[in-house]
């Protein structure tokens, strides 16, 4: 008998994991449908695409007023095919105050509902973890400390590891990506990885760009700084925050693909914080991690967060595993100082590749998209047990 299951989620990465997830399902039961909220990935594995989320995937209180009627819309027809087309599963991946308002909804209907890769109650807005116990059957969490976190609040938590693990690699080696830009194997190289948001560009380019000029003029050798390029950012972007006139004097070269080859080629990187964190200690690559927030919005976190670390690979440690520079502290000075104590110093350079090296263990093993698509089934026949 088919089942239908409705998936919904928004940003690009929530896109890719949920296809995944959608392919690990039907390798193990290949008469499911699906249908919901994503974008391409999904939409490349057979997902039906009721509502585009990129229309939604927005970040900050200004962008999501903007962005309202979008939002209700997205609600609207989500809601809809709970109601009148009842799926036997809704599942939900990020995206926490959208999904959990569609989860409400699937609960009255009697709608079974799973959530994978959960939001970072145990960091800020902890209430929530009353609102997802209410509101969801089962959760996937990708971080090794949240299972005992939400089943010590007695909801179902199934540690699946972190579906990072089966996308970030490095096909090529350091030699091998060099020879495409026509550098030596021995170049030294720095990444400079600001986001890929236009806010966090103008925000933390500058200061990258300003960073990696005192660090070469600090060094006695010639460094290759690596700039990705995000298909969400342009080149007029990147130079209005100053690229064009660093590369006056620079060796500043624009990525716009082989991202994780360029990562894992590199000797040192600074980098906003988020995702690409994780991406770099999977690489196991020395970092510099940045964060940096409006006034008004520091000011807010510093009452709502309390957590010792800010960076998920120091969260992940349980240490300051790698340097952490936060709000005022995010100068030139700063962050040419960090990076140039972990190229210059082999203490210090060993001593962060071998932070790194934990991190990666405690993040598991690979296939977490298989292990979530166990939890998935698993929910899917106890609904029919239950009838």
């Amino acid at each position: 008998m088919t089942s239908n299951i409705l998936i919904v989620t928004g940003e690009a990465s929530g896109d890719l994991h949920g296809a995944n997830l959608v392919r690990s399902l039907v390798n193990k039961k290949p008469d499911l449908s699906f249908s919901g909220m994503g974008g391409p990935e999904l939409a490349s594995c057979g997902v039906e695409i009721l509502f585009d989320a990129a229309k939604i995937s927005v970040v900050g209180i200004f962008e999501v007023v903007s962005h309202l009627g979008d939002i209700f819309l997205a609600q609207k027809v989500l809601r809809r095919r709970l109601r009148k087309n009842r799926p036997d599963l809704l599942i939900i991946i990020d995206l926490p105050d959208f999904n959990l308002m569609l989860a409400k909804k699937a609960k009255q209907l009697g709608i079974p509902v799973f959530y994978y890769i959960t939001p970072q109650v145990w960091a800020w807005r902890s209430g929530r973890v009353k609102t997802i116990r209410k509101r969801v059957d089962k959760i996937g969490v990708i971080l090794p400390f949240e299972e005992d976190f939400f089943r010590h609040h007695n909801i179902d938590a199934h540690y699946v590891g972190h579906p990072l693990l089966d996308v970030v690699y490095s096909n090529s080696t350091k030699k091998e990506f060099l020879q495409g830009y026509n550098l030596p194997e021995k170049t030294i190289c720095v990444g400079l990885l600001p986001g890929s948001r236009r806010r966090e560009i103008a925000s933390l380019l500058p200061d990258f760009l300003e960073a990696a000029r005192l660090l070469q003029e600090s060094s006695n050798e010639k460094i290759t700084f690596f700039l990705p390029q995000a298909t969400t950012i342009s080149k007029k972007d990147l130079d209005d925050a100053g690229l064009s006139f660093y590369q006056n004097t620079l060796d500043i070269r624009i990525v716009l693909e082989e991202r994780y080859q360029m990562m894992a080629s590199c000797n040192a990187v600074v980098a906003a914080s988020g995702t690409v964190t994780l991406e770099l200690a999977i690489l196991e690559v020395p970092m510099v991690v940045t964060y940096r927030l409006s006034t008004l919005s520091y000011r807010i976190a510093k009452i709502l967060v309390k957590l010792d670390h800010f960076s998920l690979v120091n969260l992940i440690a349980g240490y300051e595993a790698v340097p952490e520079l936060l709000q005022d502290e995010v100068t030139p000075e700063h962050i040419a100082e960090n990076l140039k104590s972990i190229l210059t110093s082999d203490n210090r350079g060993q001593t962060v590749k071998k932070a790194l090296a934990e991190v990666r263990q405690k993040l598991g093993s690979r296939g977490a998209s298989d292990k979530a698509a166990e939890v998935v089934l698993q929910l899917l026949e106890e609904k029919s047990a239950d009838g």
